[in-house]
């Protein structure tokens, strides 16, 4: 008993780590057959090319077209429609604004990483008063001031 339940569970880390990873599925159902007994993790995995932080598709459309299209989204440097996805050429036109006016640093390769965050977390603070640790960590904290922050451009 205690062995056919150690393979199960055997059997379901692997099937959903090599579905996350992408080798048995982008999404759907990933299957795996372990001695005798037959797993099936669900998974609905997909890549994670958009980072909201928590910014519904109208606050992110509102970022979108009054802050980034400034700083070469839509452009042909950025190239980008107004979709409401934070992706990467949405974040390279915010790293772009971020390293003008907020300290961003790193370089401007649209990952929303740590330093974007820290840089992220300095705008928050300045433009909508957040009283937030400069961590580079996007918690509860700064996905809410980020959201204060894209309603002053979603605003009609």
């Amino acid at each position: 008993m205690t062995s056919t339940i150690t393979r199960r569970m055997v059997g379901a880390v692997v099937a959903t780590g090599l579905a996350a990873t992408g080798v048995l599925a982008m999404s759907g159902t990933a299957n795996a057959e372990v001695g005798t007994g037959n797993i099936a993790a669900a998974s609905s995995v997909s890549a994670q090319s958009t980072q909201n932080f928590g910014l519904s598709t109208t606050e992110a459309k509102a970022i979108q077209a009054k802050v980034l299209k400034k700083y070469g989204y839509t452009s042909k440097k950025y190239p980008g429609k107004i979709d409401g996805k934070l992706g990467t050429n949405s974040w390279k036109a915010f790293q772009v604004y971020l390293k003008k006016s907020y300290g961003y640093t790193g370089t401007i390769d649209g990952d929303p990483g740590k330093n974007t965050i820290k840089a992220l977390q300095r705008l928050l603070r300045h433009q909508v008063g957040a009283k937030l640790t400069i961590d580079g960590v996007a918690g509860a904290k700064t996905k809410a001031a980020f959201k204060k922050y894209a309603t002053k451009f979603s605003k009609p």
